[in-house]
């Protein structure tokens, strides 16, 4: 039994070196990997919490990289909305320095401005960040809006905005360019001017007033509406005037005051007073003629192109633009609903109810999203185009004598809606909005950071090991394996010989 015994002992001091070299082959993995373990069954009671921090860890790392995604896609659109806000600014300019050229040069320049400038803001309405279109609403896909030569000249049979602006104006000045007003004279002393029919065009006679001497006005009164004037009491006295008070297709309003003078022959917006009351309606009746077709030609033809401008840019493909029911235009009495197959269509992104942010929005934050979201029809960015393409859209002839008056009535239609006001969307506030979002993609980064580093250190004191530990144990087991195996190569040469 005694030498049994002593046979079995080299077996067990064998299992113990191939336990040390296994302990040992772990103690060199573990300092070259930095790990106490390979797989999380070795981590032990730990495991758990270490598959949480690395699951917490990819996380944020997921969420990093959307906000990354995020914030070039809003530094590209911020780009392009500064750029529209430049441009805005410089068509403006123009527009007022053209309201000071000679004749139609500064309209022509103010035009060609707002033709380039038109250009490139539809371009900047089609920005893209990789193959994400930023003004697209939802529909990222695709295109925000038409192109220029569409918008302004139409595609084939659909009519585009120089052709509605046409057809409004037609229906606006009315076949004798008076803006569908008809001016009579029921007796010799006596002037009636009157809207032709009830109809959403022309003139809109709003009041009327005078200082006129032994005269009598009244009105607007009936259906179609009209004013009176009765000058059967006695001429007027040099001086006295007749206002009358215009509404406008645009919403804006147009006085016209005629003054009475001796002066032959008389100046633009006066009457001669004449040898009689007869003589003297005639000649008022002329100057009315006169003046309101002037009035027609321009202050009410750049209310009508504005007009048709709005409803044309308020459009989208659910909603098409109205047109005049025509032809004829001139004497048209209602407006008949258009379709995407007879009208360009300008804006061709994701139309919603909601808000325009919300469009796109991202996770950058287990709790936190953020929209940066934008549409190019939105009210800050449509004003903007609406505008240039009216001004683009409306030529001023150089031969034309009313051009200079024209092109100040646009201008100064045109340079009030480019400036905006309260409760007014502007290019400012979308700015401000994208703004809000890069605020909080960057505070999120920055918590993001500091529980990446907490959550490192603690998962590298569960998995990791310290170089100086394992290298001490290391030193330690192999004095240990080389002394086991000294006394197990011992054990092995005893005999039975050398026990006896």
């Amino acid at each position: 039994m005694a030498i049994a015994s002593i046979g079995g002992k080299p077996a067990a001091q064998i299992q113990a070196l191939v336990d040390l070299r296994a302990k040992l082959d772990d103690l060199q993995r573990q300092l070259s990997t930095g790990k106490k373990a390979s797989t999380y069954a070795g981590l032990g009671l730990y495991r758990g919490v270490a598959v949480g921090l690395r699951s917490q860890l990819s996380a944020i790392t997921s969420f990093d990289a959307t906000a990354d995604n995020v914030q070039a896609r809003i530094n590209v659109a911020q780009t392009a909305l500064s750029r529209m806000s430049d441009i805005s600014n410089s068509v403006k300019t123009a527009m007022m320095q053209g309201s000071y050229g000679t004749g139609t040069i500064g309209a022509n320049t103010a035009q060609t401005t707002a033709q380039f400038s038109l250009d490139e803001m539809l371009s900047l309405l089609n920005s893209r960040a990789g193959d994400h279109y930023l003004f697209s609403g939802r529909t990222t896909d695709q295109p925000a809006v038409e192109s220029y030569d569409h918008i302004l000249n139409g595609d084939g049979a659909k009519a585009g905005l120089k052709q509605i602006i046409s057809e409004r104006a037609q229906a606006d000045l009315g076949a004798s360019g008076l803006g569908r007003l008809t001016i009579t004279s029921p007796t010799a002393t006596s002037l009636s001017v009157a809207e032709d029919a009830a109809t959403p065009f022309g003139f809109k006679l709003a009041s009327v007033s005078s200082s006129l001497t032994n005269g009598a006005v009244s009105g607007p009164t009936g259906a179609p509406p009209a004013i009176s004037v009765d000058l059967s009491g006695g001429v007027p006295a040099v001086g006295d005037t007749l206002t009358l008070r215009f509404d406008m297709p645009d919403g804006t309003t147009e006085n016209l005051t005629l003054t009475a003078t001796t002066t032959s022959p008389p100046g633009a917006n006066q009457f001669l007073i004449g040898a009689d009351e007869a003589t003297t309606t005639a000649n008022l009746s002329t100057a009315l003629n006169t003046s309101i077709g002037k009035l027609a030609a321009t202050a009410l033809k750049a209310a009508s192109a504005v007009k048709a401008s709005s409803e044309f840019f308020s459009a989208d493909a659910s909603t098409p633009p109205p047109r005049v029911d025509g032809p004829p235009f001139d004497s048209a009495t209602a407006m008949t609903t258009g379709s995407s197959a007879d009208t360009v269509i300008w804006y061709t992104g994701e139309t919603g109810t909601d808000s325009a942010r919300s469009s796109a929005t991202a996770r950058i934050d287990p709790n936190l999203s953020v929209g940066y979201g934008v549409r190019g029809n939105e009210e800050g960015l449509r004003t903007i185009v609406q505008n240039l393409a009216t001004l683009a859209a409306v030529t001023v002839s150089p031969t034309d004598p009313n051009g200079g008056e024209l092109s100040a009535a646009m201008n100064q239609r045109l340079t009030s809606n480019l400036a905006g006001g309260a409760g007014i969307q502007s290019v400012a506030d979308i700015r401000t909005d994208l703004a809000s979002a890069q605020v909080s993609i960057k505070a999120a980064k920055d918590r993001h950071q500091q529980q990446t580093a907490t959550l490192a250190d603690y998962l590298q004191q569960i998995e990791g090991v310290s170089n100086e530990d394992v290298g001490t144990q290391i030193l330690t087991l192999q004095t240990r394996l080389q002394a086991s195996m000294q006394v197990t190569s011992m054990m092995y040469q005893t005999s039975l010989v050398n026990y006896m």
